[in-house]
């Protein structure tokens, strides 16, 4: 392979003539001896676990001292721009550029940069696909999944001098700061709907131009059940005519309206699917199973099914309301409304799995609006939902292409000096 002027070809790949090929543990040193973290000054140091980082980006959760997480075993101690890396599970990518020092768990390496290495540019180096792969790999090959010393010292990575490193790692943590903008922007208007569905699911705010007393309605006079299927994964198939919406599907959906042709769902074959009920526009199918009281009351409401074939599966219960007392687009947050809440993980029964039947849902006594008004609130919250999900997919894009940036700085294909 042709190399390009003021290039060299390497044992890490092609980099720039002026890079250096250094051993990983010959820019950073790793921390000998553990501290006692029940022992002043120690306990009252945040201690930091492979469990507090969010993966693949470098970012901290949460900071617990070691007394609060009543810490009796021996911990490392890390300083002011120490990378802190996760040993164990090593295709999480869990690291963090300490700006504190504090203590981490016995899981992690407390790497301390020599005078070649900024914390900056290692940090990027560790999370990024390269170091990843080779982690990987060597947790494999030694049958346990984490990686020690000697493989780490194993490892070479390319090296520029100082002042490039410095640009990179500026670059890259400007990268990381619009991305934690987003974050925080994302979880601000997410309090702002889940306050917006308290106050209007409730009645408590009302919308301009509407008035009157709210009705209570005994669901179980305004529904009918539909035949659901019984069928387990393996009975499935992935790709046929009529579409099977399982439990696992609701549970693991991000939007309150489903919509079967963006959704990726197995399909039934259609010997089986012969008595089931097809689902229509502003069917609600709500999951019977949860592991978590979180999960109880789980629903999607169906939308865009004319012309698919699209049936309800094990674990479901499809519910067909009287659209004159829920208006299709309102349905999908009745699972919020406090009252119904609070009545289905009161019925709800099991200790490892909690379960909902239709008994639950018939009983179910809900104060509700006119249906015009359902409509305003179910399309104000849709409209909150939607700018939601426009700041995360941009979140997502930026991530993608901070991920791009890196490999091209970390290589060297793109100067920034």
């Amino acid at each position: 392979m042709e190399v390009r002027p003021g290039y060299k070809q390497t044992e890490v790949g092609v980099i720039p003539e002026d890079w250096d090929i250094r051993g990983l543990l010959d820019v950073a040193r790793i921390a000998n001896g553990q501290v006692d973290p029940k022992n002043e000054p120690f306990r009252s140091m945040v201690l930091v676990a492979p469990d507090h980082i969010e993966s693949g980006s470098g970012r901290l959760l949460e900071k617990r001292t070691a007394a609060e997480q009543q810490a009796i075993s021996g911990k490392y101690l890390f300083h002011l721009g120490d990378v802190v890396y996760s040993k164990i599970r090593p295709y999480l990518r869990k690291a963090i550029l300490a700006d504190f020092a504090g203590l981490c768990s016995a899981d992690m390496y407390p790497l301390t940069p020599t005078e070649a290495m900024l914390g900056g540019y290692l940090l990027p180096m560790l999370l990024a696909h390269r170091f990843s792969k080779y982690a990987e790999s060597v947790s494999i090959r030694s049958g346990m999944p984490k990686i020690n010393r000697a493989e780490l010292a194993d490892f070479s990575l390319p090296v520029p001098d100082i002042s490039e490193q410095r640009a990179i790692a500026t670059a890259l943590s400007d990268m990381d700061a619009l991305l934690d903008g987003l974050d925080r922007l994302i979880t601000k208007k997410h309090a702002i709907k889940q306050a917006a569905m308290q106050q209007l699911l409730t009645g408590q705010t009302r919308l301009p131009g509407f008035s009157g007393e709210w009705e209570v309605k005994r669901l179980g006079d305004h529904l009918n059940f539909l035949k659901n299927g019984v069928n387990a994964r393996a009975e499935l198939s992935s790709a046929g005519d009529i579409r099977y919406l399982h439990y696992g599907d609701i549970h693991g959906s991000q939007h309150l309206l489903l919509d079967p042709a963006k959704t990726a769902m197995p399909y039934l074959p259609s010997a089986k699917a012969k008595r089931l009920d097809r689902l229509r526009d502003g069917d609600l199918i709500f999951a019977d199973a949860s592991e978590d009281l979180d999960g109880v009351g789980k629903s999607v409401e169906i939308q865009n099914a004319e012309g698919v074939e699209l049936v309800s599966g094990l674990h479901t219960m499809a519910v067909r309301l009287d659209k004159a007392v829920l208006a299709d687009g309102f349905k999908a947050y009745i699972q919020f409304i406090p009252s119904f809440r609070s009545h289905l993980r009161q019925l709800t029964s099991g200790t490892k799995v909690y379960a909902t039947n239709r008994a639950h849902i018939v009983g179910a006594e809900l104060k509700l609006p006119g249906t015009d008004e359902q409509k305003a609130i179910a399309l104000l919250l849709s409209d909150m939902e939607a700018e939601i999900t426009a700041l995360e997919t941009r979140r997502n894009k930026t991530r993608a292409l901070k991920q791009a940036i890196m490999q091209e700085l970390l290589t060297g294909r793109t100067r920034l000096v």
